[in-house]
């Protein structure tokens, strides 16, 4: 076998190596592009879920708000006429 054959067998051989390579590297980008589009997918059909599930709670947490709120006037007025009482007795309050 003469030079320029060699060097070209050679030269053919390596270049098929080459591309071979890198339709292997380009194999892996396209799985993992798609096992990650997979996941995004999923990822965004459970934030759906999420907000189609946390969508009344606004009503709820009005509700409980009001309820809280008169709850504390109430509360507010218990320590007002216990801080009227603890006076009347002489006690110490907390009261500046």
């Amino acid at each position: 076998m003469d030079f320029p054959t060699l060097l070209l067998t050679v030269t053919i051989a390596v270049l098929t190596l080459v591309v071979l390579v890198l339709v292997l590297y380009l194999l892996g980008i396209i799985v993992a592009l798609y096992r990650t589009g997979t996941h995004l997918k999923r990822l965004a059909g459970g934030l759906q879920k999420i907000v189609d599930d946390t969508d009344p709670l606004a009503g709820h947490l009005t509700t409980i708000n009001g309820a809280l709120g008169q709850l504390n006037e109430g509360l507010e007025s218990v320590d007002n006429h216990l801080v009227g009482t603890a006076k009347i007795f002489n006690l110490k309050t907390d009261e500046a």
